[in-house]
């Protein structure tokens, strides 16, 4: 197990929040939708629903907004079916990208993956092209307040189940296996640790390094496109770039 993991800087770009309401409220209702598609309407048994209920409040959207959401999820309320996609593709300096999306029409989101690919110096490969370069994880972001040093945290991963912490400025990440994460975070919550995210994610086996600055700002604005997308609800790349770069980019530099 080690302080530091591939997936250190795989999450360090901007957490910005979406300059259009709905926007932001649309992303958060399909995490309420594919985890109560996936694991039941109950937040009580359904721990992932539970996290993506606690977001969306976070976000003060409308409680009427998450019931139709979670019926939605279940089945109960009728509309356009909504499917779970993922695309692949590369982006400039051979960095792997995999795009996860949920829509009612593909017909409408492939060509719009395509096209910011194209647009941002990358190209959307066929499936299977770069996905078994990831692997399918739980991920518990906490934040270093209220936890315990970096020594004790090493010893609560290994005793909730986990397989590595990953050590950053303000938070801990903690990384499972997938089938894992009802127990893993069941576990954190009974040791009074709260998670101020739980998700599942891919995380790549191994990472590009960037050093060069043009080209890992290049990525990083690819990513960005890409995340602004409607249907687009995660992004996931294998590249590794120093902080200072990122810091920059997060900062809104060029």
């Amino acid at each position: 197990m080690a302080g530091h993991s591939h997936s250190a800087n795989i999450r360090f770009r901007k957490d910005r929040v979406d300059s259009a309401r709905g926007k932001l409220f649309s992303k958060l209702a399909k995490e309420i939708i594919s985890a109560a598609r996936e694991g039941g309407g109950d937040p009580v048994a359904n721990l992932r629903l539970r996290i993506a209920i606690d977001r969306a409040k976070a976000a003060s959207v409308p409680r009427d907004n998450i019931e139709r959401a979670v019926k939605r999820g279940t089945g109960e309320l009728t509309g356009t079916a909504l499917e779970d996609l993922l695309y692949e593709g590369y982006g400039p300096a051979g960095v792997a990208l995999l795009v996860e999306a949920m829509t009612d029409n593909r017909n409408r989101t492939a060509p719009e993956v395509r096209k910011v690919f194209e647009k941002r110096g990358g190209n959307m490969g066929a499936s299977g092209a770069v996905a078994w370069m990831f692997e399918r994880k739980s991920v518990f972001i906490l934040s270093r307040d209220g936890c315990p040093d970096e020594e004790e945290m090493l010893e609560v991963v290994l005793e909730v189940g986990g397989e590595d912490l990953v050590t950053e400025k303000e938070s801990y990440e903690i990384l499972g296996e997938a089938s894992e994460f009802g127990s893993i975070l069941q576990e954190l919550e009974a040791k009074g640790l709260k998670c101020e995210e739980a998700k599942l994610a891919w995380i790549p086996k191994n990472t590009v390094k960037i050093d060069d600055k043009e080209k890992a700002l290049q990525v990083l604005k690819l990513i960005d496109a890409l995340e602004d997308l409607d249907d687009v609800t995660a992004v996931s790349a294998n590249y590794d770039i120093p902080d200072e770069i990122l810091e920059e980019h997060m900062g809104g530099g060029s």
